[in-house]
Protein backbone atom coordinates (compact mmCIF):
# COMPACT_ATOMS: atom_id res chain seq x y z
CA UNK A 1 0.00 0.00 0.00
CA UNK A 2 3.16 2.21 0.65
CA UNK A 3 4.47 1.25 -2.43
CA UNK A 4 1.66 2.39 -4.44
CA UNK A 5 1.23 5.57 -2.57
CA UNK A 6 4.54 6.41 -3.12
CA UNK A 7 4.20 6.26 -7.17
CA UNK A 8 1.11 7.87 -6.69
CA UNK A 9 2.70 10.86 -5.26
CA UNK A 10 5.74 10.83 -7.82
CA UNK A 11 3.30 10.63 -10.74
CA UNK A 12 1.29 13.67 -9.27
CA UNK A 13 4.40 15.48 -8.80
CA UNK A 14 5.77 15.14 -12.64
CA UNK A 15 2.37 16.08 -14.07
CA UNK A 16 2.23 19.53 -12.02
CA UNK A 17 6.37 19.87 -12.99
CA UNK A 18 5.14 19.59 -16.56
CA UNK A 19 2.05 22.43 -16.11
CA UNK A 20 4.88 24.45 -14.48
CA UNK A 21 7.47 24.01 -17.12
CA UNK A 22 5.10 25.02 -20.32
CA UNK A 23 3.97 27.98 -18.45
CA UNK A 24 5.42 31.34 -19.65
CA UNK A 25 7.97 33.23 -16.96
CA UNK A 26 6.63 35.78 -15.62
CA UNK A 27 8.32 39.23 -16.07
CA UNK A 28 7.64 41.49 -12.76
CA UNK A 29 6.56 44.81 -12.48
CA UNK A 30 9.56 46.29 -10.98
CA UNK A 31 12.02 45.24 -14.32
CA UNK A 32 13.66 48.54 -15.91
CA UNK A 33 11.41 50.46 -18.06
CA UNK A 34 11.79 49.21 -21.92
CA UNK A 35 13.69 51.79 -24.11
CA UNK A 36 11.96 52.79 -27.33
CA UNK A 37 14.64 51.04 -30.11
CA UNK A 38 12.52 52.20 -33.55
CA UNK A 39 12.47 55.78 -35.00
CA UNK A 40 8.99 57.17 -34.33
CA UNK A 41 7.97 60.68 -35.50
CA UNK A 42 4.15 62.76 -35.30
CA UNK A 43 3.33 64.56 -38.20
CA UNK A 44 0.76 67.39 -37.36
CA UNK A 45 -1.64 69.30 -39.62
CA UNK A 46 -2.90 72.65 -38.55
CA UNK A 47 -5.82 74.90 -40.26
CA UNK A 48 -8.04 72.12 -41.13
CA UNK A 49 -10.15 70.48 -41.93
CA UNK A 50 -10.63 71.45 -45.61
CA UNK A 51 -12.90 69.39 -48.03
CA UNK A 52 -10.08 68.66 -51.30
CA UNK A 53 -6.67 68.77 -49.95
CA UNK A 54 -7.77 66.88 -46.63
CA UNK A 55 -9.85 64.18 -48.27
CA UNK A 56 -6.64 63.36 -49.91
CA UNK A 57 -4.13 63.54 -47.47
CA UNK A 58 -6.15 60.87 -45.48
CA UNK A 59 -6.20 58.51 -48.81
CA UNK A 60 -2.52 59.38 -48.95
CA UNK A 61 -1.78 58.50 -45.02
CA UNK A 62 -4.32 55.18 -45.27
CA UNK A 63 -2.28 53.78 -48.17
CA UNK A 64 0.83 54.14 -46.51
CA UNK A 65 -0.44 52.94 -43.49
CA UNK A 66 0.95 55.98 -41.32
CA UNK A 67 -1.06 58.16 -38.41
CA UNK A 68 -1.04 61.49 -37.86
CA UNK A 69 -2.58 64.47 -35.93
CA UNK A 70 -5.29 66.72 -36.80
CA UNK A 71 -5.30 70.03 -35.12
CA UNK A 72 -8.25 71.64 -36.28
CA UNK A 73 -10.09 75.37 -36.56
CA UNK A 74 -13.52 75.03 -35.11
CA UNK A 75 -15.55 77.10 -37.71
CA UNK A 76 -14.07 74.73 -40.21
CA UNK A 77 -15.55 71.73 -38.61
CA UNK A 78 -19.34 71.63 -39.35
CA UNK A 79 -19.23 71.43 -43.05
CA UNK A 80 -16.55 68.86 -43.18
CA UNK A 81 -17.96 66.23 -40.31
CA UNK A 82 -17.35 63.43 -42.71
CA UNK A 83 -13.87 64.10 -42.48
CA UNK A 84 -13.58 64.74 -39.20
CA UNK A 85 -15.32 61.13 -37.99
CA UNK A 86 -12.92 59.73 -41.11
CA UNK A 87 -10.35 60.73 -38.96
CA UNK A 88 -10.76 58.71 -36.06
CA UNK A 89 -12.25 56.02 -37.60
CA UNK A 90 -9.00 55.85 -39.17
CA UNK A 91 -6.66 56.07 -36.24
CA UNK A 92 -5.57 59.50 -36.24
CA UNK A 93 -5.71 62.52 -33.42
CA UNK A 94 -7.96 64.94 -33.53
CA UNK A 95 -7.25 68.50 -31.87
CA UNK A 96 -8.11 71.46 -31.06
CA UNK A 97 -6.82 74.74 -32.66
CA UNK A 98 -9.14 77.27 -31.46
CA UNK A 99 -12.93 78.74 -32.81
CA UNK A 100 -11.35 81.35 -35.59
CA UNK A 101 -7.64 80.49 -35.50
CA UNK A 102 -6.96 83.47 -33.06
CA UNK A 103 -3.63 84.57 -31.22
CA UNK A 104 -4.54 83.39 -27.55
CA UNK A 105 -2.18 85.59 -26.32
CA UNK A 106 -3.69 88.28 -27.18
CA UNK A 107 -7.15 87.31 -25.50
CA UNK A 108 -8.24 87.39 -21.97
CA UNK A 109 -9.44 84.24 -19.95
CA UNK A 110 -12.93 84.27 -20.61
CA UNK A 111 -12.16 84.88 -24.66
CA UNK A 112 -9.76 82.61 -24.69
CA UNK A 113 -11.57 79.40 -22.86
CA UNK A 114 -14.45 80.51 -25.40
CA UNK A 115 -12.58 79.78 -28.44
CA UNK A 116 -11.20 76.30 -26.62
CA UNK A 117 -14.72 75.04 -25.55
CA UNK A 118 -16.90 75.73 -28.62
CA UNK A 119 -14.06 73.67 -30.63
CA UNK A 120 -14.33 71.02 -27.72
CA UNK A 121 -18.18 71.00 -27.94
CA UNK A 122 -18.64 70.29 -31.53
CA UNK A 123 -15.85 67.79 -31.80
CA UNK A 124 -17.85 65.97 -28.88
CA UNK A 125 -20.82 66.57 -30.47
CA UNK A 126 -19.43 64.19 -33.57
CA UNK A 127 -16.88 62.29 -32.01
CA UNK A 128 -18.08 61.70 -28.45
CA UNK A 129 -16.65 62.58 -25.36
CA UNK A 130 -12.52 62.74 -24.37
CA UNK A 131 -9.66 65.10 -24.23
CA UNK A 132 -9.31 67.36 -27.76
CA UNK A 133 -5.60 68.30 -27.20
CA UNK A 134 -4.84 71.72 -28.18
CA UNK A 135 -2.56 73.78 -30.45
CA UNK A 136 -2.03 77.49 -29.88
CA UNK A 137 -2.15 79.24 -33.66
CA UNK A 138 0.99 80.24 -34.49
CA UNK A 139 2.26 78.68 -31.18
CA UNK A 140 1.79 81.56 -29.63
CA UNK A 141 0.86 81.41 -25.90
CA UNK A 142 1.45 82.74 -22.74
CA UNK A 143 3.16 81.15 -19.77
CA UNK A 144 0.18 82.78 -16.99
CA UNK A 145 -2.33 81.07 -19.92
CA UNK A 146 -1.44 77.60 -19.31
CA UNK A 147 -3.86 77.31 -16.11
CA UNK A 148 -6.61 78.09 -18.03
CA UNK A 149 -6.72 75.00 -20.28
CA UNK A 150 -7.71 71.46 -18.84
CA UNK A 151 -5.63 69.49 -22.27
CA UNK A 152 -2.38 69.31 -23.32
CA UNK A 153 -0.79 72.26 -24.79
CA UNK A 154 1.38 70.55 -27.98
CA UNK A 155 3.73 72.72 -29.81
CA UNK A 156 6.24 71.57 -32.55
CA UNK A 157 10.14 70.79 -32.89
CA UNK A 158 10.21 70.82 -36.64
CA UNK A 159 8.72 73.08 -38.44
CA UNK A 160 9.72 73.31 -41.95
CA UNK A 161 7.82 76.35 -43.10
CA UNK A 162 5.20 75.43 -45.17
CA UNK A 163 2.62 77.88 -45.45
CA UNK A 164 5.69 80.31 -46.63
CA UNK A 165 7.28 77.98 -49.20
CA UNK A 166 4.43 76.51 -50.55
CA UNK A 167 6.77 73.97 -52.42
CA UNK A 168 6.84 70.84 -51.90
CA UNK A 169 10.41 69.42 -52.78
CA UNK A 170 11.69 72.75 -51.02
CA UNK A 171 9.17 71.25 -48.15
CA UNK A 172 10.77 67.89 -48.35
CA UNK A 173 14.06 68.78 -48.54
CA UNK A 174 13.71 70.68 -44.88
CA UNK A 175 11.95 68.22 -43.37
CA UNK A 176 15.02 65.35 -44.44
CA UNK A 177 17.49 67.44 -43.53
CA UNK A 178 16.07 67.86 -39.96
CA UNK A 179 14.35 64.95 -38.97
CA UNK A 180 15.30 62.96 -36.21
CA UNK A 181 13.25 60.61 -33.78
CA UNK A 182 10.60 62.42 -31.52
CA UNK A 183 10.18 65.27 -33.22
CA UNK A 184 6.65 67.12 -34.22
CA UNK A 185 6.69 68.17 -37.54
CA UNK A 186 4.48 71.33 -38.15
CA UNK A 187 2.53 71.30 -41.61
CA UNK A 188 -0.67 72.52 -42.83
CA UNK A 189 -3.50 70.48 -44.86
CA UNK A 190 -5.47 73.26 -46.11
CA UNK A 191 -1.93 73.71 -48.71
CA UNK A 192 -1.98 71.58 -51.96
CA UNK A 193 2.27 71.26 -52.06
CA UNK A 194 2.00 70.53 -48.38
CA UNK A 195 -0.39 67.13 -49.19
CA UNK A 196 2.32 66.73 -52.01
CA UNK A 197 5.21 66.86 -49.75
CA UNK A 198 3.72 65.01 -46.45
CA UNK A 199 3.19 62.10 -48.15
CA UNK A 200 7.06 62.11 -50.13
CA UNK A 201 8.31 62.46 -46.66
CA UNK A 202 6.57 59.97 -45.66
CA UNK A 203 7.38 57.31 -48.17
CA UNK A 204 11.03 58.09 -47.56
CA UNK A 205 10.99 58.07 -43.72
CA UNK A 206 9.51 54.63 -44.36
CA UNK A 207 12.31 53.89 -45.94
CA UNK A 208 14.95 54.51 -43.43
CA UNK A 209 12.99 52.35 -41.04
CA UNK A 210 10.73 55.39 -39.15
CA UNK A 211 7.61 54.83 -37.87
CA UNK A 212 4.60 57.48 -38.12
CA UNK A 213 2.49 57.84 -35.07
CA UNK A 214 0.23 60.35 -33.44
CA UNK A 215 1.13 62.74 -30.89
CA UNK A 216 -0.35 60.98 -27.65
CA UNK A 217 1.36 57.32 -29.63
CA UNK A 218 4.44 59.63 -29.45
CA UNK A 219 5.20 61.22 -26.21
CA UNK A 220 3.86 57.82 -23.94
CA UNK A 221 6.56 56.17 -26.36
CA UNK A 222 9.34 58.42 -25.11
CA UNK A 223 7.59 58.54 -21.75
CA UNK A 224 6.46 61.94 -21.49
CA UNK A 225 3.67 62.85 -19.68
CA UNK A 226 1.80 65.73 -21.48
CA UNK A 227 0.02 67.20 -18.06
CA UNK A 228 -1.77 70.40 -18.74
CA UNK A 229 -0.13 73.58 -17.98
CA UNK A 230 2.80 73.04 -20.17
CA UNK A 231 2.99 73.06 -23.48
CA UNK A 232 4.90 70.07 -25.44
CA UNK A 233 7.27 69.80 -28.34
CA UNK A 234 8.88 66.55 -29.76
CA UNK A 235 9.80 64.09 -26.64
CA UNK A 236 9.09 66.50 -24.00
CA UNK A 237 8.09 70.00 -22.51
CA UNK A 238 9.49 73.01 -23.30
Amino acid sequence: MRKHRLIFLCVALLFVWSIISQTEPVVTAEGPAEIPTGKYVALTFDDGPRADTTARLLDGLKERGASATFFLIGEQIEENRELVERMQAEGHQVGNHTWTHTRLQMLNQTQAQEEIARTNALLQEILGPGTYWIRPPYGLIKDTQFSWFSAPLIKWSLDPEDWKLENAQADVKAVLSEVKPGDIILMHDRISASVDAALEIIDQLQAQGYTFVTVEELLSIYGTDPYSGLICSGKGPL
